[in-house]
């Protein structure tokens, strides 16, 4: 995802994107995890440092996110004869999975890449997509590569929910919000869908009220 240069900006007050908030307090039990399952392989000696599975593995999904990006924008796609033939089948099936959902799914989507930010809260983000569904409603999508959905992934997409509605209140999302994820793993693709966001997105309020009250008293000498 793309951010503008110099950050996020109301008038000459620099503010701190979504992702940066959510961050800071993220819960670390999936990396805990992560690290201690990378220890056991390492004592197997089925990886010679930390970082060995998870660098290939990230591969696939990311992979298949950018071949859907470039089926999107009607751009370049990567070259896959760049990567290994097994990360690059498991990004293309992906990728295929996609395109499979896209046909059936009945979801058009009409602006990609969106940065807004919010006057009222003093946060900003860039949105991944916003389209519309088989009913004309609006909607929110986000891309994400991960091995599971995580409750960071429901309080991003409600937030970026309100930086739609504060910028055009006269297209309200009434259709919801789209999660659609590529494992890290295989690169297989799956997609998720919520209504309603409102409980996430009041924890968002409270997440980005630590974060600018810790700011500040981060300054007491």
């Amino acid at each position: 995802m793309s951010r503008p240069r110099g950050g996020y900006r109301v008038g000459e007050l620099t503010v701190p994107s979504v992702t940066t908030v959510i961050s800071r307090y993220k819960d670390s039990g999936p990396l805990l995890y992560w690290a201690f399952e990378q220890g056991k392989a390492a004592e197997r000696g089925e990886i010679e440092s930390l970082y060995d599975k998870r660098d290939e593995a990230a591969d696939a999904g990311t992979l298949a996110h950018q071949l859907v990006q470039a089926h999107l924008e009607s751009s370049p796609a990567p070259d896959l004869s760049e990567y290994p033939e097994d990360i690059a089948a498991q990004a293309m099936q992906g990728y295929e999975n996609y395109l499979k959902w896209e046909r059936s799914s009945t979801i058009t989507i009409l602006y990609q890449e969106i940065p807004l930010v919010s006057s009222t809260y003093g946060y900003g983000g860039t949105i991944d997509a916003v389209g519309t569904d088989v009913d004309g409603n609006m909607i929110i999508i986000d891309w994400k590569t991960s091995n599971s959905v995580y409750l960071d992934h429901r309080i991003q997409l409600a937030a970026y929910g309100h930086l739609w509605r504060e910028n055009y209140p006269d297209q309200p999302i009434t259709g919801g919000y789209h999660l659609c994820r590529f494992s890290k793993s295989f690169g297989d693709f799956s997609h998720h869908y919520w209504s309603d966001l409102s409980g996430e997105w009041e924890y968002f309020l409270i997440l980005l009220e630590a974060f600018k009250r810790e700011k500040i008293l981060k300054k007491r000498s």
